[in-house]
């Protein structure tokens, strides 16, 4: 496994509370480790590649790139399903057991001597896991992992009488790492062996932990380090116990909020923890998933219940962790306390299989595990009240009872995620929501591309897993703009600053699809799920639908092809609660004449499907350069439909939002309903009547 240097995140929202009791808000991430580690030497900020090894500052290191791209065309990962896994297995005569996300069979990988004998098939350990969904593997007992034509090759190896190669040498990045962490672990104290009771107590408080006992705190190994003011917890090897990485976590406080800011090592990318899992039992087969350490903590402390914490939190649940979730026949996921970790829940729950997993439904009285302990509630009273994850086909108004009345009482989380960039979108829209589709549209050479970018850039700042499929343009090229969009500036003139917002642009949660050109509906689709398993995408975005038009082998004509992958994508987004933008361009209109929702190329079942229908209108031919606008002509979750105007920055590549845009926005709707007022009945202003 590839480790990096490290990397930082946030934690926040709307719904978490600090120490203190106060409002806590998420802040922009840390980029690079280097924002944290330099503290421990007492040096100066590293620069990018500087290795952070004792005794060797500065030593530069070859750059690293980004590897997230999703299979091309030319080179696609070739797809195995589940019954032709098990007719492999069968036909190999490997025995195999079947899990709720894997398949169990011996390892190949543990090395047995050639005078011992093979034990029997009843006593050999099932070692090795073998992804339902994708045919990946994964030996727990040796940490060896591949692909399903790995796990093939490996076969024929050990038919040929040669042993399969149980690990590699590791990278100099993963030694580099390992190094850093067990210099920072050294470093770091037990928060119950500080000289000072007093700081003790101090440091407990401002991290929301005064009511975790020394006791909890000591079986976890949670650790303080004191130059940085962060708890330190550890990434200990399921195999052999060995330090693997480490997270650090701090606070920051803004006026009167908090945020409590995490960095890893090795990155994010690459920190695949389990926090606790060094601590579960074989005997073990009931579990609490959750997405923060301090909540693993309090769970344990207040229930003895075997407590895990994802490594991300509600961001996403790698398949790579699933092996480890298999000895557990009843899993709880109590994620957070806001409706994006609820629907992370029954995201994560399909992946881990329905029928063994429960959901704690975010709530006053069920708020996060910690905040819980806090509050003197009773933590095991709401374990027991989580509902099944599954449920049959056909449910009562009992059974949705407690859904509605949560998307009644969080009427601003069901909206959706908030623009940072586009406050007007959101008082058209009110948010963005998955699940959802949304056809964008413009005149060509208009800024379509440019504009979609920042739009998914926005989110994807605020924890929005983004998948690109850019068939127009080449990724390097769109990633460049949404560099510049993310930096605010032009980085050509500025060179210097480059690694620092390419670390910091790395740490989102952004991949790319490596298709160019015209391609078949299929294969897009198939790759998008893909992603949504492997990276827990919750918002693709497609450029254009027009380059998947010639590949579609039909019997019909263009119009009916169209109709067809639109259909396709709307299921997809309906069956995977992913959001869709689908970028489709327009009939050749007039010059002078606006676009609407009907210059939508093809029929109108494009329109008809979409929740949503944004329109680039630019009107720089006939009122001069830079007048564009952005019209909402179609808004399913509450009807509201309007315009407003866009400025244009050359030097960062962002449209922004025209600070006159709420008097404008407000006139032109007041315009329009005068115009239909004042026309004469039978007029082009008139109503007409069904």
């Amino acid at each position: 496994m590839r480790i990096g240097s490290g990397a930082g995140g946030c934690r926040g929202g709307p719904g978490r509370a600090g120490a203190s009791g106060m409002a806590v808000v998420p802040l922009r991430p840390c980029g690079a480790a280097g924002r944290l580690l330099p503290l421990l030497w007492g040096r100066v900020a590293r620069s990018k590649g500087a290795s952070l090894g004792p005794g060797v500052p500065g030593r530069l290191t070859q750059r690293r790139y980004k590897k997230d791209v999703l299979p091309s065309p030319e080179g696609p990962v070739p797809s195995v399903s589940i019954t032709e896994i098990r007719q492999y297995l069968r036909a190999q005569g490997i025995p195999f057991h079947d899990g709720y996300s894997c398949l169990h069979t011996p390892s190949f990988f543990t090395s047995r001597r050639k005078d011992q004998t093979p034990p029997s098939a009843a006593s050999t350990p099932y070692t090795l896991f073998i992804d339902k969904t994708t045919g990946s593997f994964l030996c727990t007992a040796t940490l060896a992992e591949g692909t399903w034509q790995d796990f093939q090759a490996n076969v024929e190896l050990q038919h040929r009488g040669v042993r399969p190669a149980s690990s590699e040498e590791p990278e100099e990045d993963v030694q580099r790492a390992c190094e850093d962490a067990r210099c920072i672990w050294e470093r770091a104290l037990p928060l119950w062996e500080l000289l000072d009771e007093d700081e003790t107590n101090e440091t407990k408080s401002m991290f929301g932990i005064s009511l975790v006992t020394n006791a909890t705190l000591k079986r976890f190994g949670v650790r303080y380090l004191r130059t940085a003011k962060s708890l330190v917890f550890p990434w200990f090897s399921p195999r052999d116990a060995t330090l693997r990485g480490l997270k650090l976590m701090r606070v920051e406080k803004k006026g009167g909020a908090i945020a409590y800011v995490e960095e890893t090592l090795p990155r994010f990318d690459s920190y695949h923890n389990l926090f606790g899992l060094h601590l579960i039992g074989q005997r073990d087969t009931e579990l609490v998933l959750t997405g923060w350490e301090l909540d693993a903590l309090a769970l344990h402390q207040s229930t003895g219940v075997a407590s895990l914490a994802l490594p991300r939190g509600a961001t996403c649940l790698p398949p790579a962790l699933l092996p480890y979730l298999e000895q557990f026949k009843r899993i709880t996921l109590w994620l957070g306390e806001d409706l994006r970790s609820w629907e992370a829940a029954k995201l994560f729950a399909r992946k881990l299989s329905l029928k063994r997993c429960s959901l704690v439904r975010p709530g006053d009285l069920q708020p996060r595990p910690l905040e819980a302990l806090n509050q003197g509630l009773n933590v095991t009273k709401i374990l027991r009240a989580a509902l099944p994850a599954s449920h049959k086909s056909i449910v009562s108004f009992r059974q949705l009872r407690e859904e509605v009345f949560g998307e009644l009482v969080n009427t601003e989380q069901v909206a959706g995620i908030k623009w940072a960039r586009f406050p007007e979108l959101n008082k058209l829209l009110k948010g963005h929501r998955r699940g959802e589709l949304t056809i964008f549209t413009g005149p060509t050479g208009s800024g379509k591309t440019t504009f979609i970018s920042e739009y998914a850039l926005d989110l994807c700042m605020q924890g929005v897993c983004t998948l690109w499929g850019s068939f127009e343009i080449n990724n390097v090229r769109l990633a460049k703009i949404m560099l510049t969009q993310f930096a605010g500036r032009r980085l050509e003139d500025q060179l210097e600053l480059y690694d620092e917002w390419a670390d910091r642009f790395e740490d989102l949660q952004l991949y790319f699809m490596t298709f160019h050109g015209q391609q078949n509906i299929k294969t897009v689709v198939d790759t998008m799920q893909h992603a949504v398993y492997m990276y827990d995408i919750t918002h693709v975005v497609v450029d254009n639908l027009q380059f998947m038009m010639g590949h579609e082998h039909l019997s019909v004509d263009r119009l009916s092809a169209q109709d067809y992958i639109v259909g396709a994508f709307r299921k997809f987004a309906t069956d995977n609660n992913c959001h869709i933008t689908l970028i489709i361009h327009p009939r050749k209109e007039d010059d002078d004449k606006e676009l609407q929702t009907a210059s939508i190329f093809g029929s109108a079942k494009a329109s008809q499907e979409a929740d949503n229908v944004l329109i680039l209108q630019d009107r720089k031919l006939v009122t001069g350069p830079g007048r564009r606008y952005l019209q909402v002509s179609k808004n399913r979750f509450d009807g509201d439909v309007g315009v407003f105007p866009l400025e244009f920055s050359k030097a960062s590549l962002t449209f922004s939002s025209s600070g006159k845009n709420k008097v404008k926005l407000k006139k032109m709707k007041e315009e329009k309903a005068l115009l239909t007022k004042k026309a004469p009945e039978g007029g082009p202003g008139a109503a007409k009547k069904p």
